[in-house]
């Protein structure tokens, strides 16, 4: 084989290499919820609600926030916002939660998507459109990119904005929200807290 050939062979093999790992996943986060245990050094310990306890590092540059509560007549067209739904036999969404984002945070998570708190719950994060008083609370009419859907919140369910909250807040006993991703040995590394505050639990 000529020094030609063989310097192409090794271009195209790591071309190929190049291209194999571009394509490769990244590993996506997990939501972890439940109750802090502890949380030492970078080590935060929760006591997740499937029963198990888990370790989590939570890095100094790991934003940490907290909620705090509103009324559901604050949520006005225009408002960006994030509401978990289930849905029912009719194919109609009812939220069981609506966390309301800053104006700086418009268009996180933007779309409609499967969510993990409970059987045919979704996710919707999107911009208010319209809002209609019903006989079951309000009809939030939403639009996101790619498409539009009509919720429906109940008068008892949680809604809430993020609040500034420290990393000397995560004391034990509160309930915390936790994207992270799976490290090795089974623990995880935090992209992101939310911490109980006031007595304000993350809902997410």
């Amino acid at each position: 084989m000529s020094i030609h050939i063989r310097i192409s062979a090794a271009l195209m093999a790591a071309a190929l290499a190049s291209a194999a790992f571009a394509q490769a996943p990244a590993t996506k986060p997990e939501r972890i919820r439940g109750e802090i245990v502890s949380y030492a050094g970078e080590t935060l310990k929760v006591h997740r609600r499937s029963g198990d306890t888990v370790s989590i590092d939570v890095k100094p540059a790991v934003n940490v926030s907290a909620v705090k509560a509103m009324q559901l007549s604050d949520i006005k067209p225009g408002t960006f916002i994030g509401t978990a739904t289930t849905t029912g036999t009719d194919g109609k969404l009812t939220a069981t939660e609506v966390v309301v984002f800053p104006e700086s945070a418009r268009g996180t998570g933007e779309g409609h998507y499967q969510w993990d708190l409970g059987p045919k719950s979704m996710m919707t994060n999107a911009n208010v459109d319209s809002v209609v008083q019903s006989t079951s609370g309000r009809d939030l009419k939403l639009s996101y990119k790619g498409g539009t859907n009509v919720v429906t919140v109940p008068p008892n369910v949680p809604v809430v904005t993020f609040t500034p909250a420290e990393h000397s807040e995560l004391t034990p006993g509160k309930k915390v929200f936790v994207a992270a991703t799976p490290a090795s040995q089974g623990t995880y590394v935090a992209q992101r807290v939310v911490v109980e505050k006031g007595g304000v639990v993350p809902p997410m």
